[in-house]
């Protein structure tokens, strides 16, 4: 059994997109601790530098920073020639970069203009990224998994929310990507998503208040009585990249506190 202080990140790398903050940069941290080498990506240049910053000031680990608008496929693909020119040991991906979810308009009423943009960024981008780097990262030597790809999906995917339809299409999309990604790459490879629900973040400005105001208005309650955090949801990233998860994959992995599968509830 690995224990919780073991380094099992050690010798390996991490590609993170949309690590310039919140769950990104959250988890590049937790998988620095770990040991892991890190490509980190964004398109926010001064975050993705204080992302580096922090994680070689705590760690000391070998980080590539890579400015790129990963929904654009001739920056991803200098993005993976970078990344295996400096690294030749990438073993998870992390699907994190998206954005889109605050516009609120019925659907009909959206642009075509808005429907490429949202699911260039949230689903395009992902669909991308595994293009370019898991032909490379599923014939390698790392056993008895050779790779692994964590998506960044979202509770507005498994059920659809009318005032953001455009953004949980697109998060219903990457949940269909992870199952067929998951067929077609096992059994060298696992490939699982994370479906936030309402965390602190910066989508709320990182205020607790925003969050519960917004949360409010929705009328939306959290059966297990408090909001979410970054941490949880970095957590379950960690566990994904672990030996823990080896059994695990085509998963879609909920971390809402409750909030769609139980219901409203009296709290919070």
């Amino acid at each position: 059994m690995i224990k919780i202080f073991d380094k099992f990140l050690e010798g390996k790398g991490a590609v993170i997109t949309g690590a310039a903050s919140g769950f990104g940069r959250d988890i590049a941290l937790k998988y620095a601790e770990l040991g892991a080498n890190l490509v980190l990506n964004d398109i926010n240049e001064e975050g993705l530098e204080e992302t580096t910053k922090m994680v070689k000031s705590k760690f000391g680990s070998e980080v590539l920073p890579i400015k790129a608008d990963v929904s654009i496929g001739d920056e991803v693909n200098q993005m993976r020639k970078k990344a295996f020119s400096t690294f030749d040991n990438i073993f998870v991906l992390v699907n994190n970069a998206g954005g889109g979810v605050s516009s609120f308009k019925n659907i009909l009423a959206r642009t075509e203009e808005d429907w490429h943009k949202i699911l260039d960024i949230n689903l395009k981008s992902q669909w991308l990224m595994a293009k370019a780097f898991c032909r490379k990262m599923k014939p390698q030597k790392f056993e008895p998994i050779s790779g692994k790809v964590i998506n960044m999906a979202s509770i507005a995917g498994v059920r659809p929310e009318a005032q953001t339809p455009v953004y949980s299409i697109a998060k219903a999309g990457i949940i269909a990507l992870t199952k067929i990604l998951a067929a077609q790459l096992a059994p060298k490879m696992t490939v699982n998503s994370i479906a936030p629900g309402y965390h602190i973040t910066g989508l709320y400005n990182n205020s607790e208040q925003a969050l519960k105001d917004a949360m409010e208005v929705q009328g939306i309650k959290t059966p297990l009585n408090r909001l979410g955090t970054v941490e949880d949801v970095s957590k379950v990233a960690v566990f994904l990249a672990s030996p823990l998860s080896d059994f695990i994959t085509a998963q879609n992995i909920v971390v809402d506190g409750g909030v769609i599968t139980v219901g409203v509830a009296a709290h919070l």
